[in-house]
């Protein structure tokens, strides 16, 4: 049985805090265990919060698009946002992420390693990535992303139920 959670917001920082809520009473209807909803939701809100960061909203008719999806093995949480045309920059920063954080046996020596960068970077940096590794380690994810034609990026973070105990 798959079940499904959508919603689109205006890039307003202010508006995550209901769509957490939102999502939060969603996944408890889906009987859904406490550390299952925190990882979800957590992971939901690094992918909304990125979305508004690095989205390309040029006027009042863009926005962010998410959604979570609950089947008997998976949750999946999707966030689609407007990018610009030709921002190879920033898709492959976020590619040599994904493939960084996948490089790693565990999720957890990844996150450690990304702290410790962070630790020696500038103050003022602006991209650290840790959201991303958030999701993989505190979230419990798989992540991926696509761009396309009409340049929507729409990025994903798989969290498996069907271990033993997961849901």
């Amino acid at each position: 049985m798959n079940k499904e959670f959508h919603v689109s917001i205006k890039p307003d920082w202010d508006k995550i805090e209901e769509v957490r809520t939102k999502s939060r009473n969603f996944l408890k209807l889906q009987n859904m265990r406490d550390e299952v909803i925190d990882a979800v939701v957590m992971n939901l809100s690094e992918l909304m919060e990125n979305a508004i960061k690095y989205g390309n909203f040029d006027n009042n008719k863009e926005a962010v698009n998410a959604s979570i999806s609950v089947s008997d093995r998976d949750v999946i949480v999707e966030v689609k946002s407007p990018v610009k045309d030709g921002d190879d920059l920033s898709f492959r920063k976020l590619d040599r992420t994904v493939q960084w954080v996948r490089g790693y046996q565990n999720p957890f020596e990844a996150y450690i390693e990304k702290i410790k960068e962070i630790a020696h970077q500038p103050v003022n940096e602006k991209q650290s990535g840790l959201g991303i590794v958030r999701i993989a380690y505190e979230g419990q994810s798989i992540i991926d992303f696509f761009v396309d034609d009409k340049n929507i990026i729409s990025v994903s973070a798989v969290y498996h139920l069907s271990e033993p105990g997961r849901l």
